[in-house]
């Protein structure tokens, strides 16, 4: 049975931040949907396979790596809570948490 994804507010602002930088950038939103679309299915795929991602030294949460995309998601009894979606061309130090 496939788990339901909850994204946290802070995945979600990331992650808009992620597509909004790309749009202004190539002045086009064709990447952004592309990627957005990427991601989704991703995340779809993770809701049936729940245990794709490497188990981090964090209880109950994972990384499932696509690309230049980690996506951190927490395992519950029937959900899958994202807490981020990081684009790992990004300096660590502009993420603050």
């Amino acid at each position: 049975m496939a788990k339901r994804i909850v994204w946290t507010s802070k995945a979600d602002a990331v992650f808009t931040k992620i597509l909004e930088f790309y749009s202004e950038r190539n002045g086009s939103k064709t990447y952004s949907r592309k990627l957005n679309k990427e991601i989704n299915a991703n995340l779809k795929l993770l809701s049936k396979y729940p245990l794709l991602g490497i188990k981090t030294n964090q209880s109950n949460i994972y990384v499932l790596i696509k690309g230049h995309y980690k996506i951190f998601y927490e395992l519950k009894l029937d959900e899958i809570i994202i807490h981020l979606i990081w684009d790992t061309r990004q300096n660590p130090s502009s993420l603050k948490l």
